[in-house]
This record gives structure tokens, sequence and C-alpha cells, in this order.
């Protein structure tokens, strides 16, 4: 595989998630080793301590587990990322928590990902967290879920068990607004219908996870009609032979697409400009989509710095200081009607003060909570904000990167919630 072959490769982003001890991170585990993604010092390592443990087998979830206390309880606490590719696909996978004093970390490694993998226990079937982490992918807007049925050879490879699981499945998914669910029957001990078909489920007809990656289509997962460039950088390379009078705006293209020559809109000043050229890196590029990383010159002098943003005048985002969003709650100290935080929103920073919780979810009955104000760790509530400043945003449904915000505790810099823009 060459360098540009690898560079030019589809990447797909995917979490795992589900239950505690449902196998997520022999799943992974499982991928890298099926898929020659570890090196031979990595797998002796994982060799001896499975044999000091007194295992049979090479624990392949010890791949993921970084931390120590991780490895010590054979549980996973913090979000880890891993990668790797095959001659189709590079992958990025993020390895998140089950337990539900973790959710924030499950919140943060699905964030941005295409896909969401959620394991289901085939012993246990469909749980309270199996359904928290549904709803948490439905609500962060992920296009594609896969419910993996795990451990299906300790349930003697049954169908009928298979087929009670996802039927249980469906019948709670038809609650949650989610496009592409498909489901697999899987045993990641073993390595059944992961990279290779099982031989133990001949009844099972559809695609190897492995293919799925694959050939999964996420092409159209990102937003290419409305045009947002938000502003993190302003360049002015004075010092730099040929750059004396270069000023670019650089960022990332969060979705649409800019093409040299184009008309833009410059948000809050509302001035108007042409684009003149567009560098990604050095080299030169015509046009410009998500999620490439890029500097673009403007014909006009125009007063722009961090946080501003470019889209097209006659595609703006909407702006407004009232903001209707549902909530996940990451802080440790309960959330306060009138409680004042500093809120980030692509590259603009403004404070916010939370006028009213609106409703919690009953996660498991996907039942709204009214006139229950009481939100604390982990908890998803509907509620409305109001900024001391403009955001430029889109609804989170027609886009994840400009209809998304966090909160953070000014007093301690902690990360203390993740909304997602209704309107």
């Amino acid at each position: 595989m060459t360098k540009k072959s690898y560079l030019d490769m589809e990447l797909l982003r995917f979490s795992t998630a589900g239950s505690v001890d449902d196998g997520k991170s022999t799943l992974i585990g499982r991928l890298l080793y099926d898929s020659k993604g570890i090196f031979e010092d990595q797998l002796e390592a994982v060799r001896k301590t499975s044999e000091k443990k007194g295992l049979k087998e090479i624990d392949l979830a010890l791949l993921t587990d970084g931390l120590k206390a991780e490895r010590e309880q054979g549980i996973t606490i913090d979000v880890a990322y891993r990668y790797f590719a095959t001659p189709k696909r590079k992958f990025i996978i993020a390895d998140t928590p089950g337990h539900t004093q973790y959710t924030r970390n499950m919140v943060t490694g699905a964030s941005t990902v295409n896909l969401a993998l959620i394991l289901v226990d085939a012993r246990n079937g469909v749980l309270e967290q199996t359904k928290r982490h549904s709803y948490i992918a439905s609500l962060l807007g992920i296009p594609h879920l896969v419910i993996c049925v795990n451990k299906m050879d300790l349930v003697g490879y049954s169908e009928g068990r298979y087929e009670e699981i996802v039927e249980t499945y469906k019948t709670f998914a038809s609650k949650m607004d989610i496009n592409d669910i498909q489901y697999i029957p899987i045993s990641a001990l073993k390595g059944d219908n992961i990279v290779k078909r099982s031989q133990n489920m001949e009844w099972y007809a559809g695609p190897t996870l492995m293919y799925l990656f694959e050939h999964i289509h996420i092409a159209s997962d990102y937003n290419v009609i409305d045009a947002r460039f938000p502003i993190q950088y302003v360049i002015r390379p004075r010092k730099v032979d040929g750059f004396h009078d270069y000023r670019g705006y650089s960022g990332r293209v969060v979705s649409g697409v800019f093409r040299k020559g184009e008309r833009v809109i410059i948000l809050p000043s509302g001035f108007e400009s042409t684009i003149t050229s567009i560098h990604e890196y050095d080299k030169p590029v015509e046009a410009a989509f998500p999620p490439m990383s890029v500097s673009m010159e403007l014909e006009n002098s125009i007063d722009i710095s961090r946080g501003d943003m470019i889209a097209k005048p006659n595609n703006q985002p909407e702006a407004g200081q009232d903001i209707d969003a549902m909530v996940c709650w990451f802080g440790e100290k309960p959330l306060r009607v009138g409680g004042k935080y500093a809120l980030k929103h692509t590259s603009a920073e403004v404070r916010a003060m939370i006028r009213d919780v609106v409703y919690k979810m009953d996660i498991n009955e996907l039942q709204r909570i009214k006139n229950d104000k009481n939100i604390a760790m982990n908890d998803i509530c509907r509620l409305h904000l109001r900024t001391t400043k403009p955001l430029f945003y889109d609804p989170y449904k027609q886009n994840r990167i400009t209809g998304s915000f966090i909160l953070i505790d000014e007093a301690t810099n902690n990360t203390v919630a993740a909304g997602m823009i209704r309107r």
C-alpha cells in the first residue's frame, strides 16, 4: 500500500457501546487481530499478560484497555481510540465505557462517528444500558447503527435466541429516529462473523462485520448543501518571502462546498467578498469540502477573527441568542437553572445562562418527565439557554457540527454538558 493510496482512502469512524461485559473491548481486539492491525510485540505482551492471568486463550480485550485500573478490573473507563486499515478503508475506533457513570465518556467518543456499534449479550438480551446508548446514538444523529448480538457461542448459536433479541430491539428502536439499523450475530471471542463467515451460524445470510465496515455507504453522511466555514485562525506570515501581504483565514469546512471565485458572506459583520484562493496545507485547490482543513484568501480586506463564520449569501445559518437544545449533563454538580456557563460553539466562545429545563428523559421507557428540573450527571434533558452574543447555527438534525455545543464550568474549566440545538 503506497503512502498516497493510504492518504486517499476513505475514513470510517465508528464507536462501540453497550452494557458492561458485553464484549466491546474483545470485539475490537478481535478486529485488530484478524485484520493484522497490531504489531507482534503488542500481541506478545498481551499473550504474556493472559498467561499470568491463567487464561487458556489470548485476552484480546487487553489490546484496548490502556489504563491500569482497566486491566485490573477488566472494564473500560476512558474512551480508547484505535486505528487500523484494510485495502478498502481506514478506520478510527472509539471503544467507549459500558458503566452508567461513564455515559459522558460514551457521548464524547460517539460525537463524531459515522457508525455506532452496539453490543448485546445473547444471554442477557436488551438491557437498560443498551437502550441508553441507543438513545444517545439517536440523539447524536449517528447515521448508521449496527446491533451485534455477541456471545452467540454461549447460547449454542441459537437462531431462535438471536431472532428474539432482534424483535425486542426493533420494538424499542421504533420510538427513535434512526435511518439505518443492521443486525449481526457474532462471537467476538471465537471470531464468528467478524472477519470470516461463521460455520456455526449457517442460518445467517447477512454480511460479516468487516464486510459491512468496508462497504457501508458513508459519502452522503456529510452535509454538502449548507456551506459553513468557522474561522479558527487568521494567517499573516509577514516575514515569509512571497507572502508579505498574504491574509488567509484557516479552519475546517464543516459542511457544504466552497469554490475559488465564489461570493461569500462573513458573519456576524454581514460583509460580502469573493474567494480568491484556497490552500490545503501548501497546495492550492479549486474547491474545499468537508472535512478538509484549508485556508481561504478573500478579495476584500475585511476585519475577520476567530469565531466568525464564512457562508453563502443565499444560504446562511440561523442567528439567535435564545437556544432550545437537548443536553447530556456531564457535571458532577447538578445543573442549576439560572446558572451561568461558558459555551463553546464551533470556534466561537460566549457566555450562557440556563433559563429553564423543559423536561428530563426517562431513557428506559423513552418518555418525557416534565416538571423535574433535577438534572444530575448522565441525565439527558431539554432546556432553554440565553447567550450573551448571537450564535450562528443550524438545527442539529441538519448539521451535526454547527448544531452542537458544549458548556464549561468557568470555575473549574470542566466540560459539564454537550448540547444538540433543536432550533
